[in-house]
């Protein structure tokens, strides 16, 4: 996940005097050193002091390899990092969560992230629920910038343990309903939502484990279509090449299960097939040749080929 800036929503947050004074007190210029990371973790069990312990502690996180560690056997830490989360729950439901609430949590999850892609914790998170914390933010429905910054946030950090390739990891996700949570923000998220939700759908798919589950009741199957198709729907114009292509790498992997690619056979988006649509492929051939691929995996491959200046023969 990319640097949270101070300003992660558009809004700055005011720190009152103490709370400031009492961080630069232990604040060092140079590299950051353990005794400033411990004071740091230290600062997160006072709720004057915790949110600029959030902010310092996001800021080192990508150079402090042993934060991680130090966040999961401090005491009470990672009590502290989950009551920021929790107290938000209430207003995921309202249009009353404001930027600057949005921000501080946004903080307490990407140090969330920090502990599910260490090597040494990622299993201890797991076998503790974590991810579990951040549903409602996946489920949630509301479209505004401070809902948003939660839920890429949140996928962040189910986008960092599928980066293992555990199959106990993926497997503990799927008994969880992860599914149903990505197929929510491919609906309803912006479009950096939409491409990390369905990069991760992508990555289950990838497994064999993970295509049995999507294949294995229709009604799943055909959820996980409807959503995909939906986006190619929603694409005006030259479509997005990145998430287009990993959307189609979806279908693929569908098409590789027998019963699958008989149902895709009539699910999939019209646009596909229209001239216009893979004319605006002209200059992307990774997804020209990802669409070309897809054909040739369905039992109606032979009929559709994709010719020189995105003209398509049935």
């Amino acid at each position: 996940m990319a640097n949270l800036p101070e300003d992660f929503v558009g809004c700055r947050r005011e720190v009152g005097p103490s709370t400031s004074e009492s961080l630069n007190a232990f604040s060092n210029a140079g590299r950051p050193k353990m005794v400033y990371v411990e004071k740091l973790i230290l600062a997160l069990a006072h709720e004057h002091t915790r949110e600029r312990a959030l902010y310092h502690l996001c800021k080192i996180r990508m150079t402090h390899e042993d934060l991680a560690l130090l966040l999961w056997h401090s005491f009470g830490a990672m009590y502290k990092l989950l009551q920021e989360i929790v107290a938000v729950y209430p207003l995921l439901s309202t249009p009353n969560l404001r930027d600057s609430e949005s921000n501080r949590v946004c903080y307490a999850v990407a140090l969330l992230e920090c502990v599910a892609s260490h090597e040494d914790t990622r299993m201890l998170f797991i076998k503790a629920n974590m991810p579990l914390y951040l549903y409602p933010f996946l489920s949630n429905m509301n479209k505004e910038k401070p809902h948003e910054c939660l839920r890429i946030t949140s996928l962040d950090i189910i986008s960092a343990l599928m980066k293992s390739n555990d199959a106990n990891i993926i497997n503990f996700l799927l008994g969880s309903e992860i599914l149903p949570k990505c197929l929510i923000c491919m609906d309803v998220g912006s479009q950096i939502s939409k491409l990390v939700a369905t990069t991760i759908v992508e990555k289950v798919l990838m497994t064999d484990d993970g295509l049995r589950y999507c294949c294995y009741y229709a009604g799943r199957f055909y959820a996980i279509t409807r959503a995909l198709g939906k986006m190619v729907d929603e694409f005006s114009g030259k479509p997005s090449g990145k998430l287009l292509n990993h959307i189609i790498c979806c279908y693929i992997r569908l098409s590789e299960n027998p019963r699958a690619r008989y149902g895709l056979g009539g699910c999939l988006p019209r646009k596909f097939t229209e001239t216009t649509f893979i004319k605006n492929l002209q200059d992307d051939p990774t997804t020209r040749l990802s669409l070309q691929k897809l054909f040739n995996s369905l039992s109606s491959g032979d009929l559709y080929q994709i010719q020189p200046g995105g003209k398509l023969s049935i």
